[in-house]
């Protein structure tokens, strides 16, 4: 069958290593100046996948297309892609100039032609001044731009991106991430990128896939993977989300309300998409939480706090249900609130902020 012609198209990607299954019926698309990223825990087949497409690794089974074109028998370097490393893989006793250049000398691009776009790919990402030094005289920040500029000075129309921020420092990592992001829409290269790092994805992203075990668990904006996370490995992996587990009382498909019995007590849930069944599970944001002001809101509920972190303008408690102390959630609110740890709190959980996820055994 064929694959529309996107930048990228990958269908039914299969992938064993003897008798373990690191791809299974892998099917997703890319369309031009789109940043796509692979997310999810480690051994789940991210990394495994970004070296297929790449002609690293070739499939059992599937296809996979670059530019309308069938990468079957395609060697790496005959493919419009480029790599960016997490361990910068850089020549240590080449300059900066000389690991820029690499691949360019690879394609038998003229000195002139070199020179050129080597001069205009390190001025895009703050390295003129460093040409003529070696990578260990560069700090991680800059030999992570080194390896971002050879990719991007072979001009791929798919880069690719294995967890390249992984060994800087935190703050160093943010800053490197909005300089990846920028440089890409300005240039409007389709990247996929391969993280663990959930903020990451969802900082980044048009599209994030959420892969585990070696298939795609969902995938969608990062809002949607966020606000509608389709089970509760999605949901737990995805941002801190409170899981629990409810049994449909009644149903008003109408209103989209359903009443629940769940560890809290009695709750409503209103939501467009209808639960899988009557056991299930659900989940609800911290950040959804409202600290109650009045007796007459649906979901209100009463926590005890057993601890409190401030982080400036939220607080972050650690809350379990007066009833029941052996379960505990977290819920935020804003960092004035006179809460302290021993308190009860009363809160309300919005109906539409909960989510419904899938079947629980009854």
């Amino acid at each position: 069958m064929a694959l529309m012609a996107n930048a990228l198209a990958v269908e039914r990607a299969s992938l064993r290593y003897g008798k373990f299954q690191a791809l299974k019926d892998v099917t997703f698309s890319a369309s031009q100046g789109q940043l796509i990223t692979l997310l999810g825990p480690s051994g789940c087949g991210k990394t495994t996948l970004l070296k297929a497409i790449a002609g690293f690794m070739p499939l059992d089974s599937g296809r996979i297309d670059i530019f309308g074109r069938d990468m079957q028998g395609v060697p790496p370097e005959k493919r419009d892609t480029a790599m960016c490393f997490q361990s910068y893989a850089l020549f240590p006793h080449l300059s900066v100039a000389d690991n820029i250049g690499f691949g360019l000398r690879q394609r038998r691009l003229s000195a002139a032609e070199i020179a050129t776009r080597v001069s205009s790919v390190a001025e895009q990402v703050g390295l003129s001044l460093q040409l003529q030094k070696l990578p260990g005289q560069l700090s991680g920040g800059q030999q992570q731009r080194v390896a971002l500029a050879r990719a991007m000075a072979v001009r791929p129309g798919v880069m690719l991106f294995d967890e390249p921020l992984s060994n800087l420092d935190a703050k160093l990592r943010d800053h490197v991430r909005m300089e990846i992001r920028a440089l890409q829409r300005e240039h409007g290269f389709t990247a996929v990128y391969v993280t663990h790092d959930q903020s990451e994805a969802l900082a980044m992203s048009d599209l994030v896939i959420v892969m585990r075990a070696g298939v795609i668990e969902q995938m969608g904006r990062p809002e949607e993977i966020y606000r509608h996370p389709v089970n509760r490995f999605v949901a737990d992996f995805i941002g801190t989300a409170n899981i629990m587990p409810v049994r449909i009382l009644s149903r008003d498909q109408a209103r989209g309300e359903y009443h629940v019995t769940c560890p809290l007590g009695q709750a409503v849930i209103r939501s467009a998409t209808p639960p899988v069944g009557d056991h299930l599970y659900a989940c609800w944001r911290p950040e959804d939480t409202v600290v109650a002001t009045d007796s007459g809101n649906d979901n209100r509920f009463t926590f005890k706090v057993s601890a409190r972190t401030f982080l400036g303008s939220l607080c972050d408690l650690s809350v379990s249900p007066t009833e029941d102390a052996s379960v505990c959630y977290r819920i935020q609110t804003h960092g004035s609130t006179p809460v302290s740890e021993g308190q009860t709190v009363d809160v309300v959980i919005p109906p539409d902020t909960i989510r419904f996820l899938d079947e629980a055994i009854a």
